[in-house]
């Protein structure tokens, strides 16, 4: 009660939506730059169960947007670090280290672990990956991207427009393919914060959702557009779902 007296004391919230959080599983996928907001944010809220799926390790290069990671734990493995930040933070929660591949083949077995999916990965491969699984299940997505100063976030279901519906063309990217980009951490934390502020607005049933909805941020502008998007009739992967 005291560790989140400032999330309760907000009438919309109290000790019921306290309650929901402190209930609740979410699933980061990635513990790079957008998964070291999120999985802090979580952490702040008080989701009492938080997974972590990635199979990278820490590298020089992720500290100038990963920030959950530390010299420290460089070379280790990102799920541990991430781990260990949270431990350390706020040893209460339940933090669940995946330290594997996610794909095709296993993404179902983690999905039904967990009430919601929080897209942080890094290639379109992955997200598309994470898309085409909700789509065929009854679990939520929160997608997020960025690249340079510019960000996107929309929440995908089995019955709203999916990632393909309004990128098809990307759908079909080989998995190998990685093209550096870069990044800064405002953007990265931007694009984060909105993921988390729509986590939190799933778990406890407060407020309106990015459905069917591309939510765009210009960094150097600092301008948000709202982007209404509809199911692709032709979409190539949610289509043909009843």
């Amino acid at each position: 009660m005291c560790r989140y007296e400032r999330n309760i004391l907000i009438e919309k919230i109290g000790k019921k939506g306290q309650d929901k959080l402190c209930n609740s599983r979410v699933l980061v996928c990635g513990a790079g730059g957008l998964g070291s907001c999120v999985i802090f944010n979580l952490a702040s809220l008080g989701v009492g169960n938080i997974g972590i799926v990635d199979n990278d390790k820490v590298e020089l290069t992720n500290f100038n947007r990963q920030y959950i990671h530390k010299m420290s734990t460089l070379g280790k493995d990102k799920v541990y670090s991430a781990k260990l930040a949270i431990n350390e933070y706020n040893p209460e929660i339940n933090v669940i280290s995946h330290n594997i591949w996610l794909n095709n083949q296993n993404v179902q077995e983690y999905f039904s672990m967990y009430d919601l999916i929080i897209d942080c990965f890094d290639n379109y491969y992955s997200k598309f990956m994470l898309s085409d699984a909700v789509v065929r299940t009854d679990k939520t997505l929160i997608h997020g991207g960025v690249e340079e100063f510019m960000g996107q976030v929309c929440v995908i279901r089995k019955n709203t427009a999916c990632l393909a519906c309004f990128i098809p063309e990307l759908y079909n990217c080989p998995h190998d393919i990685k093209i550096k980009k870069g990044i800064i951490s405002p953007v990265v934390s931007t694009i984060a914060s909105i993921q988390s502020m729509e986590a939190f607005k799933i778990i406890t049933g407060i407020g309106s959702i990015l459905e069917n909805t591309l939510l765009m941020y210009n960094g150097l502008n600092q301008e948000f557009k709202k982007l209404h998007i509809k199911k692709n009739v032709k979409c190539p992967s949610c289509a043909y779902i009843n």
